[in-house]
């Protein structure tokens, strides 16, 4: 017998008999259709400091306005275009160069689905949502949140994403911890999260 018969003899001996296939899992434990509490939302996003504006669909301007008047924005091509102030220079991102998506101030763009529970905003790529890139290297992100965008778990928000799409989750403003454990913003995207919840029935 070979070195290499006797360790796998071994082996095999340890772990015994072959197992049987995986018992089934049963995925019934948390199903989708929870009771939806905007105000869960509001307090979880605020926890993550994420700064929350609720407003009628024809003042998200004026919200946009107060966060970055004067200054860049960048902005998806399928954004509504009444949500951005004369005040703001827009570049609208038709596959905008890095450089110029980093030196712009802020982004504005829609949202996917949104989940209560957790404080997550998530955005899928669509046209009033954009690149990933154009979500990361601005310091500041407004997103604007329609309430029938927003489901109670992450059970509720599977069931409305395609997964097949790139699919950004966002917590908060971008955060993490150095060795000592200090909170450290803006390492990894935005450092300044504003999201701007409209009604359903008020968006265009």
């Amino acid at each position: 017998m070979t070195s290499r018969e006797l360790i796998l003899g071994r082996l095999r001996a340890a772990l015994g008999p072959t197992p049987s296939a995986p018992a089934e899992v049963a995925r019934d434990y948390r199903p989708a259709g929870g009771a939806v509490d905007l105000d869960v939302l509001v307090h979880r996003l605020t926890d993550y400091r994420a700064t929350v504006h609720r407003c009628a669909d024809d003042e998200v301007a004026q919200v946009v306005d107060a966060i970055l008047g004067g200054r860049r924005v960048v902005v998806p091509p399928g954004l509504p275009r009444h949500w951005l102030p004369d005040t703001v220079q827009v570049l609208t991102d038709d596959d905008l160069p890095r450089d110029q998506v980093d030196a712009a101030d802020g982004v504005v763009t829609a949202a996917a689905v949104a989940v209560a529970e957790t404080g997550t905003v998530i955005l899928d790529a669509g046209p009033s949502q954009g690149r990933r890139v154009i979500t990361l290297l601005p310091d500041v992100h407004i997103c604007v949140l329609r309430t029938d965008q927003v489901v109670a778990g992450v059970p509720d928000a599977l069931a409305r994403l395609d997964p097949g799409r790139p699919l950004t989750w966002i917590s908060g403003p971008s955060a993490t911890s150095d060795i000592e454990l200090n909170r450290v913003e803006g390492v990894h995207g935005p450092r300044n999260l504003h999201v701007v919840i409209v009604p359903a029935d008020q968006s265009r």
